[in-house]
């Protein structure tokens, strides 16, 4: 946060690369989050080896403080992992589109900061199931459903600038931003499903909340190596990686 604090500096609203703001986000995160964490650990350490009960039912623990701790750090980092993937994906779109596009620079970086704010607030919703009484469990869903709209910002802004310029659309990278936008967006549809806590307690323990996490997170980081890879690897040695193969592996990996 200091070293992004010392680029940010001279003005902190200049157009600096989104990249660089994304990594900001994420240490945010980090620093708010982690110590919740090793507070949790803390304190099941002592449980199991000092007699202690923060989390005994038979000694007046809860065992659902656990589960709250837990996962105020345990979804935030599920937007540890993939805002770097949002930051490299904005920067790509806006170098290769070279025009203007629909919400802008600060557009993008004002939707990620949202998402940050809002990803702080939703780690409820994944304990529908424990007996959350009925006006947290409408918190937890309302706001759920709400982080869905800067991360719709994001994907409209980049369908944006790739439709509405002259992008070489046998470009690899372009294919892989294309699958990215398709995979992540099938994602985050399943999760405004489940973010109803009726209807997350259905689908509750079954393959389509799996299918969800593995199509944001598995397929959502993955991807954004690959096209971090492709953009920075000839920038960095020099060297040219083979489109036709770039292509193919494209498509198996969408296939596969």
């Amino acid at each position: 946060i200091c070293t992004l604090y010392s680029v940010f500096m001279t003005n902190i609203f200049s157009r600096t690369s989104i990249v660089l703001w994304s990594y900001l986000f994420t240490s945010i995160l980090l620093l708010v989050t982690l110590p919740v964490l090793a507070a949790a650990i803390t304190m099941l350490l002592f449980d199991r080896n000092f007699s202690s009960a923060f989390f005994d039912p038979l000694g007046g623990g809860d065992p659902v403080l656990f589960q709250h701790m837990f996962w105020f750090f345990g979804h935030p980092e599920v937007y540890v992992l993939i805002l770097p993937g949002f930051g490299i994906i904005s920067h790509i779109c806006l170098s290769i589109s070279m025009s203007p596009d629909a919400f802008g620079f600060y557009g993008l970086l004002f939707a990620m900061f949202s998402i940050v704010c809002l990803g702080s607030s939703v780690w409820g919703h994944h304990m529908f199931t424990v007996g959350l009484d009925v006006k947290t469990a409408v918190f937890f869903s309302s706001v759920t459903m709400i982080i869905g709209v800067p991360t719709g910002i994001k994907v409209f802004t980049w369908l944006y600038m790739l439709l509405n310029s002259h992008v070489n659309k046998s470009d690899p990278v372009v294919w892989w931003i294309v699958s990215f936008i398709v995979l992540f967006t099938f994602g985050g549809v399943t999760g405004i499903v489940l973010s109803a806590c009726v209807l997350d307690n259905v689908l509750h323990d079954t393959w389509f909340v799996v299918a969800h996490f593995h199509y944001v997170m598995s397929l959502g980081s993955y991807i954004s190596i690959i096209i971090m890879f492709i953009w920075w690897w000839p920038l960095i040695t020099g060297l040219s990686l083979n489109k036709c193969l770039l292509q193919c592996q494209c498509i198996i990996s969408n296939i596969g």
